[in-house]
């Protein structure tokens, strides 16, 4: 581990970090006055775009460890409302937390490593399963990033993955991914949008 990623999991880190998110609207829809209070508290702030498209951006600013914050509190959130559903049917095993973040596709490879090293050394720490999409997000320069696991694991994660996208800053120009409306309606359960601009965005 490098000193900046040991700084980052330690909470040294203090910078000023950008994370968008892509949600589907209906989640967003249903927390969004007690959720985004929830998570201002955390000392970050949180803007969920407007707009017909069933996916919503959700972009969460501040210092490092109200970002850390935040993402625990969005991950047990959605932690509460899997177990909830749960009891209203017959499913047994819980599934985990799902997150979806965007990054830039230069900084990708970074987060992957070389030979899938960085990505295998993070989902071995944290216990979270990380997964880069192969593609480009439709008229943009952003690839998903998709990470499942405890609140806990997913909240390490999110450390880790910061770390690495402060260390290697996005090259040349970021066209950012902004949803659409779907004509046959919504199709993703739970996505996250724009480059957990962690690594692109520090004030």
């Amino acid at each position: 581990m490098s000193d900046r990623e040991e700084m980052a999991s330690d909470g040294g880190l203090n910078v000023t970090l950008t994370l968008r998110l892509l949600m589907h609207g209906k989640v967003t829809g249903n927390n969004h006055t007690e959720g985004k209070s929830n998570v201002e508290r955390s000392g970050a702030r949180i803007n969920i775009s407007e707009g017909s498209s069933p996916e919503r951006i959700v972009t969460i600013t501040g210092p490092t460890e109200g970002i850390f914050r935040a993402f625990s509190m969005i991950a047990e959130k959605f932690e509460e409302d899997i177990t909830a559903a749960m009891t209203n049917s017959n499913v047994t095993s819980k599934p985990p937390v799902t997150l979806r973040l965007v990054f830039p596709g230069s900084q990708c490879g970074s987060l992957i490593g070389k030979g899938g090293s960085k990505i295998k050394e993070i989902r071995e720490t944290t216990g979270a399963q990380v997964q880069v999409a192969g593609d480009m997000l439709p008229d943009s320069t952003e690839r998903a990033v998709t990470i499942s696991g405890t609140p806990q694991a997913i909240t390490q994660c999110v450390r880790h993955i910061c770390s690495v996208m402060l260390e290697s800053p996005p090259k040349g120009a970021t066209i950012p991914y902004r949803p659409k409306a779907a004509p046959g309606g919504a199709h993703s359960l739970l996505t996250q949008q724009h480059p957990a601009q962690v690594s692109g965005h520090v004030a």
